[in-house]
């Protein structure tokens, strides 16, 4: 799996009702990956969430963790009710050296629209975004944008949003900024993130 399986454009009229926000930690010792899988209605009530625990069977290797999140990510989205329309993932898409992150690997192996919605850059360079909710900047690296950085909430640190699959940038923002609530992070990731946590 490459870049080049990437597309970079959402599908036509694309307005996604089944948000599903995932994530994945490790125990302690690395030997265990956890994963959750949350689903959001329209108004951001929690409709469904699942988890999923799987032994980390690929090394860590610095640029390809997507490697050891993958396996349990798809675990935990398998058991969904029923499948997403769309998929915000807790870490980078194209905004990764090799431009295919998580949320790339996700995505791609899904077929599905996916985002990656990071805490932190992981590379680029950037203007600081404006200070109002919903301001944002281009994340560029190598003369390429990879990515933007949105100002989820007025007063608090920036996110880093890229491309994972079937969507392209601007929509990107739109959507991590719809699911936007009282807190700085998208509420589908942020309770991805927090049940992914239960048991490390």
């Amino acid at each position: 799996m490459f870049r080049h399986e990437v597309v970079e454009k959402a599908p036509e009229g694309f307005a996604p009702r089944r948000i599903v926000g995932v994530d994945v930690h490790f125990s302690r010792d690395g030997a265990t990956a956890f994963a959750a899988a949350v689903r959001l209605g329209g108004q951001l009530e929690l409709e469904e969430s699942v988890q999923a625990a799987e032994p980390a069977r690929f090394p860590y290797r610095t640029g390809f963790l997507s490697f050891r999140e993958v396996p349990v990510a798809l675990a935990a989205l398998a058991r969904l009710a029923e499948p997403p329309e769309l998929v915000l993932v807790d870490g980078q898409g194209l905004a990764h050296p090799r431009r295919f992150g998580f949320a790339c690997h996700l995505g791609v192996l899904l077929d599905l629209p996916t985002i990656g919605v990071a805490k932190s850059r992981l590379l680029g360079r950037f203007a600081e975004p404006g200070p109002a909710a919903g301001d944002w900047s281009p994340l560029e690296d190598k003369g390429e944008i990879v990515g933007a950085v949105l100002r989820s909430k007025a007063a608090c640190r920036p996110l880093f949003v890229s491309i994972g699959h079937k969507i392209d940038l601007a929509t990107a923002i739109t959507l991590v900024q719809a699911t936007v609530a009282r807190h700085r992070l998208p509420e589908p990731t942020r309770l991805a993130d927090h049940l992914s946590r239960a048991h490390t």
